[in-house]
């Protein structure tokens, strides 16, 4: 990772299936826990593990993407993996965006764990200081076993805590945040699109039109 205009860029990847207020929240933490000067969302063209299911077309989830974080004077969206042919690496995205700032990659717990099995992951540590989120409801203890496996694997230092109104310190070392979460689940939300039941308060409103507009996630799902 290395400086260029000084700017503290968090690039928050997913497939956004569809994006809802859980993102969002977690997002506009990260961004004032961090003091990021701007957060993208990236959604992902082919994620590389859920292709298939009753995944929207992935121009449709860019611009739910789009519509939700309009308003927000932080956040972008950005369609590089929408440009790229193939599936979604994480590495190339990084490797695309980097010379836009140092980047922060925000990542939950779970994915933490699952790191290794990525496209040259330590190429992604490298690139991006990792941001790891734990899951709402479920513990991450940084000194387990799995977790030091990982961090070996990648060749970092041990985890260094965020803490708001803190300065975040430099370095390589991933970063901790407890940010907050909602429990809202996306497919629980394609759920509800198929039985008809509400959508409010879940997701923003003009999410939920551009979903109505253009019948998605009215299929069974597989």
């Amino acid at each position: 990772m290395s400086s260029r205009d000084g700017r503290r860029l968090g690039i928050f990847g997913g497939s956004f299936n569809p994006i809802h207020f859980g993102h969002l929240l977690l997002a506009d933490e990260i961004v004032e826990i961090l003091s990021l000067d701007r957060l993208v969302f990236v959604p992902a063209a082919e994620p590389p593990h859920k292709l298939g299911g009753d995944l929207a077309p992935a121009r449709a989830r860019f611009a739910m993407t789009a519509l939700a974080v309009r308003e927000h004077p932080r956040f972008d969206v950005s369609d590089v993996e929408l440009r790229r042919l193939g599936p979604s690496y994480t590495v190339d995205t990084l490797a695309a965006l980097e010379s836009q700032g140092d980047l922060h990659l925000v990542i939950g717990s779970e994915t933490f764990l699952d790191l290794l099995s990525w496209r040259e992951p330590e190429e992604v540590a490298r690139r991006a200081r990792l941001v790891v989120v734990p899951r709402a409801g479920s513990e991450f203890h940084p000194e387990a076993p799995a977790t030091q496996k990982v961090l070996a694997g990648l060749s970092l230092p041990a985890f260094a805590r965020a803490v708001p109104g803190e300065v975040v310190s430099a370095g390589r070392a991933p970063l901790l945040v407890p940010a907050a979460s909602l429990s809202i689940s996306a497919s629980d939300l394609r759920r509800r699109v198929r039985q008809g039941a509400s959508l409010a308060y879940r997701l923003p409103d003009r999410v939920i039109d551009y979903i109505r507009e253009h019948g998605l996630y009215q299929g069974s799902s597989h």
